[in-house]
């Protein structure tokens, strides 16, 4: 399992009787899991269990979602009104017999107004529950399809920093190697910088001149600062390994980097060693800006 990313997009859409909806789900970068729901009117109800969802499923990021609702037209069904309709009735039974009309005809009688009447369904709360339940299974396809968003970014993300930290240890390892390192560089530069206090022609105590020649050395080695350097590309190299979120760990660890990379280069008394130092400074950086989007 690669990486998690903390940005992607996903929407999905449903439909029961004359009801149609929505779901549009995306997020970004954010310290924690900061959850934003926007719901269409008359559907509060619903956000606690959308909530709840999003936090089942993600850790970090900036998370909002939204519905949006469409009805066809307010459901109406034609009722009789028989009591107007026995009204009706009598009345023309009534006129009939006084005028001896012919008697009414049923076409005539319902086109009365209040004969027939149109009115709203009213849906029923079992109604309701399986609409609301249909929109959190459209809800669920939606963050499915989020997730594989942020995975499919994550991927990306696992091979950029992957190379990233491979690159971080082939520059530690150039400064391991680097010939400025060895014994014999070190005397020859210490050895140089005497000579040149010396042509001064100022007096020097030689026992000074060699404490102040071991500290000189001292300050120069970064055997220290490489074995931290290579101890933190193992623990990266774990974390991209294991199938968790390893974001705020890969975040800490290319603090870490920087900080021994910064030690490195000060401490660089070698064009060499310095310009894998600025190099190394260079990728960290690059890193860290990587691993701020890794849930």
């Amino acid at each position: 399992m690669t990486l998690q990313s903390m940005t992607g997009f996903a929407r999905s859409e449903g439909a029961l009787g004359s009801c149609a909806w929505y779901w549009e789900a995306r997020s970004v970068n954010n310290r924690g899991l900061d959850v934003r729901v926007r719901l269409a009117p008359g559907y509060d109800a619903l956000e606690a269990k959308v909530r709840d969802e999003i936090a089942s499923r993600f850790t970090r990021g900036s998370v909002s979602v939204g519905l949006n609702v469409q009805r066809a037209g307010a459901v109406s069904e034609v009722r009789l009104n028989e009591a107007a309709l026995a009204q009706v009735t009598l009345a023309a039974k009534r006129v009939s017999e006084l005028t001896g009309a012919a008697p009414a005809r049923i076409d005539g009688l319902l086109s009365i107004r209040g004969v027939l009447e149109t009115v709203d369904v009213i849906e029923t709360q079992a109604e309701t529950m399986a609409r609301h339940a249909e929109m959190l299974s459209s809800l669920r396809t939606t963050l499915d399809g989020l997730a594989v968003a942020r995975g499919a970014e994550g991927f990306r993300l696992h091979q950029v920093v992957s190379a990233q930290v491979d690159e971080i240890a082939r520059l530690t390892n150039l400064v391991e190697v680097s010939p400025a390192r060895t014994v014999e560089a070190i005397k020859a530069r210490i050895g140089a910088l005497v000579a040149k206090l010396m042509d001064t022609g100022q007096g020097f105590d030689a026992g000074r001149l060699h404490q102040e020649a071991v500290m000189i050395a001292t300050r120069a080695d970064v055997e220290e600062e490489l074995k931290r350097l290579k101890a933190h590309v193992e623990a990266a190299r774990e974390l991209l390994a294991k199938p968790l979120a390893a974001g705020r760990k890969l975040d800490f660890l290319a603090q870490e980097f920087n900080r021994e990379a910064n030690t490195l280069t000060s401490k660089a008394s070698d064009n060499e060693i310095a310009s894998h130092g600025l190099a190394l400074k260079l990728v960290v950086d690059q890193m860290r800006e990587q691993v701020q989007n890794i849930e």
